[in-house]
């Protein structure tokens, strides 16, 4: 487990906290793996009945590190970023976001494919795909549209515009968004043990059922922008903009 993936296991729920703050939790190849194993067992472990994922009270997670991007680039569908994809949807449990601060890239993407998400009115979320010449990931091309409407998801994912956890909430994107992070996190969790307690088989169940008329469809989107997002970094422009991306985080936050 990396040391930059906390977890805690507590009564049924198992919780996830990304914990990289001096770097806004920008997520490295290392942290995708530890997600994705800690997710897997998850998901064979009978004592575990909900999944629980945060990045504390400040940042939920920039997006990935660019620095380590770059360096060790997905090449592959097993790529650690990938493996994380596919243990998301393979996860038969609950899985609970509680977001708070930013949510850029994975940090947006993931959201449709948790359970119950909650999020600050003040978080800003975004999906800059296409600015760093990359194309979507995490099957946003079917997701957004379905969630947003064709034309806002359109706008997010063309342009890369910023949007708030307020109208994350008021489009359908997080169940609830409150003021502060406090806040937040305690609905997050209560809500959280709210399925720890409830009948797991009828609780699994009603997951599978709910997810079951897409699932095949998110499988197969999820490859095929994999396939595209690993084809697109293999380009100059993809070279340029991710380097010039660095250089102005490095500026920024000291990447």
């Amino acid at each position: 487990m990396s040391e930059n993936v906390l977890t805690d296991r507590n009564n049924g729920l198992l919780t996830l906290r990304l914990h990289r703050p001096e770097k806004y939790n920008a997520l490295t190849n290392a942290m995708y793996s530890a997600l994705a194993e800690a997710l897997f067992v998850a998901n064979r472990d009978n004592e575990i009945r909900v999944v629980l994922i945060t990045g504390g009270d400040i940042c939920f997670t920039s997006g990935n590190d660019l620095k380590d991007f770059i360096e060790s680039p997905p090449t592959h569908l097993d790529a650690p970023a990938f493996s994380f994809m596919k243990a998301v949807i393979e996860l038969e449990k609950p899985l609970v976001a509680a977001v708070c601060g930013a949510a850029i890239g994975i940090g947006t993407t993931l959201l449709p494919h948790c359970d119950l998400v909650y999020i600050t009115h003040d978080s800003k979320l975004g999906m800059p795909f296409v600015k760093l010449g990359l194309c979507q990931e995490f099957a946003a091309s079917l997701m957004m549209p379905n969630l947003l409407g064709p034309v806002r998801a359109a706008q997010l994912l063309l342009c890369g515009d910023l949007f708030s956890g307020r109208q994350a909430a008021d489009w359908g994107l997080a169940n609830a968004a409150f003021d502060n992070a406090g806040l937040c996190q305690q609905a997050a969790l209560e809500q959280a043990n709210k399925l720890v307690s409830q009948p797991q088989q009828a609780l699994r169940a009603s997951k599978r059922l709910l997810r079951a008329p897409r699932l095949s469809a998110v499988s197969n989107i999820i490859r095929e922008e994999n396939e595209a997002f690993i084809a697109s970094l293999q380009t100059t422009e993809s070279y340029l903009a991710i380097t010039a991306a660095l250089n102005g985080t490095k500026k920024s936050v000291n990447s």
